[in-house]
């Protein structure tokens, strides 16, 4: 799934995204509105008032980026930074999305290129998560995924192996329309694992259909991994899935709103 020709920033992505996308931001960083010991209680209230009247100032935009660097990594490595940025090696706007990405990577055990960018990191975390999920699907299950992914001759893949399996998506997803389509269904699983609804996709309700299907797979996924940390932290409730959800809206930009509105369900 590698596309990285985009150096689009994290400010730029939330500087242009959609209100429902930022919506999605929102409750994975207050909790949906019920609040966090770690985030101001100022800041979760004008966070969530943006989110009910579906609008988001410049101003509210960059207040989720800031919130979202606060959150990055977990608490040790948290500590380190925060003694760094005494020293100059931080900021008051948290650490850079770029460390948090690479956390995230690294927390899943995501396979990547040494030097590789944050969007070839978001990339590996969306197939990592993808591919975690469909270890948990039925033969039946995997064949549609894989058809709704534009995987050539669905069928018989679905019955081979998970190396097979893994070969034909890397192939497949080296299409841009493909990794935005399994942006789309990551993001949207996760959003109904975490948030127990679903991800805005636009005109159709089709869309939403797969990623129904993945969210209990996903949803194991995404746990799992929190379960399976070193030093457990509340931290990755929130970086984790903001990371996979930045990911999409990274993808939904590439693509551009006329390649969306017309794609088939």
């Amino acid at each position: 799934m590698n596309h990285s020709n985009s150096t689009t920033s994290l400010t730029e992505i939330l500087r242009t995204a959609d209100p429902e996308d930022l919506d999605v931001l929102v409750d994975y960083i207050t909790d949906s509105g019920e609040g966090r010991i770690s985030l101001d209680s100022a800041h979760c209230e004008r966070l969530t008032g943006a989110k009910a009247v579906g609008k988001y100032s410049h101003d509210e935009r960059a207040l989720i980026e800031t919130e979202l660097r606060h959150f990055g990594g977990n608490t040790v490595v948290n500590l380190v930074r925060g003694v760094r940025g005494l020293f100059g090696g931080g900021g008051a706007n948290g650490v850079p999305y770029a460390e948090i990405v690479q956390d995230v990577a690294d927390h899943l055990k995501v396979k990547a290129n040494k030097g590789a960018s944050t969007e070839e990191l978001e990339e590996g975390i969306l197939t990592t998560l993808l591919m975690a999920s469909f270890e948990k699907l039925s033969v039946d299950e995997r064949e549609n995924m894989l058809k709704d992914l534009d995987v050539p001759d669905a069928g018989t893949m679905a019955r081979r192996g998970a190396t097979a399996i893994t070969a034909a998506l890397i192939a497949a997803l080296l299409s841009r329309t493909v990794a935005y389509k399994a942006s789309r269904l990551v993001a949207g699983a996760t959003v109904q694992a975490l948030l127990g609804r679903g991800l805005m996709f636009g005109a159709t309700a089709a869309l939403a259909r797969p990623a129904a299907l993945l969210a209990g797979p996903i949803g194991w996924a995404v746990t799992g991994a929190w379960a399976l940390a070193d030093m457990a932290s509340p931290a990755y409730r929130v970086t984790m899935p903001c990371v996979v959800q930045v990911a999409y809206m990274r993808k939904k930009a590439q693509q551009g709103p006329a390649a969306i509105e017309h794609q088939p369900s």
